[in-house]
């Protein structure tokens, strides 16, 4: 039988976890400071502590970068949950009052699949505040943003390369999708569906494609994934897509067809630096969404 505790656990710190978790996110020491606006020293002071208060490293680092270790991955998961619990709560007493209106960006994608839930959900914690979303292409986002015409902007970008002052809400894994009972993929060259220089899905797609030797033509060109879908649905084309997007009416297709890995992509989120109460708000609860599906799967 185990001995009872003669003291209470030690404590954990959301401030000091909200820096662990930037620090997973980004991969860098520095990239979170900036983030949680404290210097890179301060930032490898308050991991120190945490090593020390769980009796074990959180992170691997080298010269050239910073892993999770196993005890980091299990943290991870918890600090994301106690955080996401935080926020919840402090909006029940601080947020319900703001009011205003809130210029949000995504990416099509984004859009369709995530957003109509998340804003769902902020609409009825936040009645007072008004969300008016623009649907774009990610480039065309950031330029938004560097032009003040957006308060937060979701974007795709390739995997931990979310822009300056950015975050990483998200990291998916991308599959070659088709059709069911398609031919497509056996055509040579091989016809996809892509869009331009940019698209965070096409790059790992053509980069594998390329190193693999493999003939192929962009048989369709969409930006947005309603036409990605069509193309691969009348088997003109097989395309990159997140695997959460391949429902029952589209197959995954890997190396057993002949097909490279494609790698995953990462949607990150940027808000201003003078951020409003209400554009904070929005903010916080699009966190707090996306740290729910990192990890239960669903919003």
């Amino acid at each position: 039988m185990n001995a009872p505790l003669n003291h209470p656990a030690p404590l954990l710190e959301l401030d000091i976890l909200r820096t662990f978790v930037a620090i997973a996110d980004t991969g860098s020491f520095t990239a979170a400071a900036s983030i949680v606006f404290r210097t890179p020293s301060a930032v490898s002071m308050q991991i120190k502590k945490l090593e020390e208060l769980l009796g074990r490293p959180v992170f691997a680092r080298d010269a050239r970068s910073v892993s999770l270790t196993n005890d980091g991955v299990v943290l991870l998961g918890y600090a994301r949950r106690l955080l996401s619990l935080n926020r919840e709560a402090v909006s029940q007493f601080v947020s319900p009052d703001i009011s205003g209106v809130v210029r949000l960006g995504s990416p099509d994608d984004v859009g369709e699949r995530m957003l109509p839930s998340v804003l769902t959900r902020f609409a009825k914690t936040h009645p007072s505040i008004a969300v008016d979303v623009v649907i774009d292409m990610s480039s065309n986002l950031i330029k938004r943003m560097e032009e003040r015409r957006l308060d937060i902007t979701l974007l795709t970008c390739s995997t931990g390369n979310v822009p300056q002052g950015g975050e990483v809400l998200l990291t998916e894994q991308l599959v070659w999708a088709g059709a069911k009972g398609g031919s497509a993929h056996l055509c040579s060259p091989l016809p996809v569906s892509l869009w331009e220089e940019g698209c965070a899905w096409r790059a790992g797609a053509v980069d594998g494609l390329n190193e693999r030797g493999t003939k192929y033509r962009v048989a369709y060109m969409s930006a947005h994934t309603a036409g990605q879908r069509a193309a691969i649905m009348s088997d003109l084309a097989i395309a990159p897509l997140p695997k959460s997007f391949v429902g029952d009416d589209l197959v995954v297709l890997g190396e057993e067809d002949g097909l490279p890995p494609i790698g995953s992509y990462s949607l990150g989120m940027i808000v201003k630096n003078d951020a409003e109460p209400p554009v904070a708000a929005a903010a916080d609860h699009i966190r707090a969404a996306f740290a729910t599906l990192n990890e239960t799967g669903e919003f």
